[in-house]
């Protein structure tokens, strides 16, 4: 039986530079997705066309920067993270070889083998982020499962996230009897809800 070998990460991107290749349907979904978690992240599109809803999503983002033209190799200086967008798969694998010998982490749309990190679905309730990830597998099973996670969790959690916040702030003791009184508190919350 298999596993997923992937290592579920939480990047603040609000502190790295972005690129994204692409400017159509796929760039739209991949720039919402980096939006929708992070909405001051700093990320640079370059295009050849723009898709008129993803024009629309930037207006209002002082940190997103439409550079109307194609790729330039240039356009990787200074970037933390790659994303690849375009329907030309071997413009990808080009730059790919390139993100690679500069250590740049890179997703490169519906080509599983050439990504680093894949965008997974997104469960968000206040402060609580689960990232669901089918190993590329059933992008449509994440969505579904994200759905009835979504449903499931309690509207309040966000209270309950800041009242556990500041128990945890006011415990006294050593390491593990903190530990122990955590574990004992969020126990008998999870049962209630």
């Amino acid at each position: 039986m298999s596993k997923n070998q992937l290592f579920p990460v939480f990047l603040k991107i609000e502190h790295l530079q972005i690129l994204l290749v692409g400017g159509g349907n796929v760039g739209l979904e991949k720039l919402s997705a980096l939006l929708n978690n992070c909405e001051t992240a700093s990320v640079e599109v370059v295009a050849g066309y723009f898709h008129p809803d993803l024009v629309k999503l930037v207006e209002p983002v002082p940190n997103v920067k439409l550079i109307h033209r194609h790729f330039e190799w240039t356009d990787l200086d200074g970037k933390d993270i790659v994303i690849l967008a375009t329907d030309d798969h071997e413009l990808h694998k080009e730059i790919k070889v390139e993100t690679r010998k500069r250590n740049l982490l890179t997703n490169v749309a519906d080509t599983p083998a050439l990504c680093d990190f894949y965008l997974g679905s997104i469960v968000q309730k206040g402060d609580l982020k689960i990232g669901i990830s089918t190993n590329g597998k059933s992008p449509t099973f994440a969505k579904r499962f994200r759905e009835f996670l979504e449903d499931l969790l309690p509207d309040d959690l966000q209270a309950l996230l800041e009242n556990l916040h500041t128990y945890r702030s006011k415990l006294k003791g050593d390491f593990e009897e903190k530990v122990r009184k955590l574990n004992d508190l969020t126990n008998s919350v999870m049962s209630k809800h």
